[in-house]
């Protein structure tokens, strides 16, 4: 066991591939075009293969803010999940698979899903600890990619392609708090039934796989007074709503 436990750790801090030759073009820029292709149907070729051909350091000091971070993958995860679904819609019938398997190229790595939500976006969260527990081993790729700090609005901006899912929307970087904000109101308003009688709130799935995410179920109710779904004054209890994984695809915003 002590082998096996010291031969991940050594995998985990070995396995990336950088690409020091790669090309510097903008990322942000290449990953908003990524998901206009997606949204507009134009090819994606070439953007796909410039942002896996893209020099890692120059990725790196480039995305050089949480800002620029969540604004690059947030786009990136959101346009390859309609590129590929698009275009093999069976992949969703084995969700487990198709989120877990590297099938994305970026600068020199083929990512996840899960290696973009939970280990760059998230901070290296384990996929299912409800957000309280982070990875063990983490790669010197994720380190050097992952956000600082976790934000729990960004669950209501990836999209997975199921119809429960938050609607799509290019997000940029300079504004991107305010687009977060924008599209955790909308989605929460949406999604939430609130009983005021009973004094109970019913809400989406994603508040109770990633309630660590959100600060607890404390937390919870924190956001939904932040986006005026209760009141200010309001305790309910919370009740979780089944999750539809209907594939469900094209489902654009402006934001």
């Amino acid at each position: 066991m002590l082998k096996f436990m010291i031969s991940l750790l050594l995998t985990a801090c070995t396995s990336v591939e950088f690409v020091p030759d790669g090309i510097e073009k903008d990322p942000l820029r290449l990953a908003e075009d990524l998901l206009k292709a997606a949204r507009y149907d134009s090819s994606a070729d070439e953007i796909k293969a410039d942002l896996a051909n893209l020099n890692f350091n120059y990725l790196h000091t480039t995305l050089n803010t949480d800002e620029k971070k969540l604004a690059f993958w947030i786009n990136v995860y959101n346009a390859h999940v309609q590129l590929f679904l698009k275009e093999k819609p069976e992949l969703f019938e084995d969700r487990g698979n198709f989120f877990s398997s590297p099938k994305i190229p970026i600068a020199g790595k083929i990512l996840s899903f899960d290696d973009i939500e939970h280990g760059i976006i998230r901070r290296s969260q384990s996929k299912l600890t409800l957000g309280f527990i982070p990875k063990l081993f983490v790669n010197k790729y994720e380190r050097k990619m992952r956000t600082n700090e976790r934000d729990g609005r960004i669950h209501f901006a990836l999209n997975c392609g199921a119809k429960s899912c938050p609607p799509v929307a290019i997000y940029e970087a300079d504004r991107i708090n305010e687009q977060l904000d924008k599209s955790s109101k909308r989605f929460l308003k949406g999604s939430t039934t609130y009983e005021v009688e009973e004094e109970k709130a019913y809400v989406t799935a994603l508040f109770s796989w990633f309630r660590g995410d959100f600060g607890g179920l404390d937390g919870v109710k924190d956001y939904l007074r932040r986006y005026e779904i209760i009141e200010e004054d309001a305790n309910p209890s919370l009740s979780f709503k089944d999750y539809d994984w209907t594939l469900s695809l094209g489902n654009y915003i402006d934001l």
